[in-house]
């Protein structure tokens, strides 16, 4: 049976991941500036194995609104370009010798509200995911409670500990969505 701080830092642990979880989500969402972690979901296939171009290639920044993707091997970069066009992403890579250039296409107002509607949406679910939480850590301690290992009084200071870790996530999440939108909405 866990005592009460194994339940508080058990749930402040699962929370600080569904943060990063959906700091990583966040990356994948395009805005209209260039984002070498958009391309961290294309694969290539490289010897019979369906691997990330970050495995077989350098993904770096040329400019603001250009990733540039140097393969490591000469054959790779016509099957590397044919995967970033090919990829649900809309972005249509042009090869200069050895080196490919993925210019971001701007984003239309439209695209723009959609892509902000999608970053709610997401933020959403991880304030979701961050409130299960709270609740299975506040269910563990009324068990605690119930079985006699823990007083009426734990459980109301333990119940107000996980609120104010859960504020605390829900504020950083906020704040993590308004950044992205300001990033969308500034391209």
């Amino acid at each position: 049976m866990a005592t009460i701080p194994e339940i508080k830092q058990t749930t402040q642990q699962k929370m600080d991941s569904t943060i990063a979880a959906f700091k990583t989500t966040l990356t994948k969402i395009r805005t209209g500036r260039a984002n070498p972690g958009i391309l961290d979901t294309v694969h290539v296939d490289y010897y019979g194995s369906s691997v990330p171009i970050s495995q077989v290639a350098n993904v770096s920044l040329l400019d603001a609104r250009t990733i540039s993707v140097q393969p490591w091997e000469k054959g790779l970069g016509a099957k590397i370009e044919k995967a970033i066009r090919d990829s649900d992403l809309g972005l249509n890579p042009a090869s200069m010798g050895d080196l490919i250039r993925v210019p971001m296409p701007p984003m239309s107002e439209e695209r723009r509200k959609e892509m902000t509607k999608l970053v709610r949406h997401e933020g959403e679910s991880a304030k979701i995911a961050i409130r299960n939480l709270r609740r299975d850590a506040n269910e563990h301690v009324k068990k605690l409670v119930k079985d006699k290992t823990a007083t009426e009084d734990d459980l109301k200071r333990a119940e107000g500990d996980v609120q104010k870790v859960t504020d605390r996530h829900i504020a950083e999440i906020d704040q993590m969505v308004a950044a992205k939108e300001k990033e969308i909405m500034e391209v």
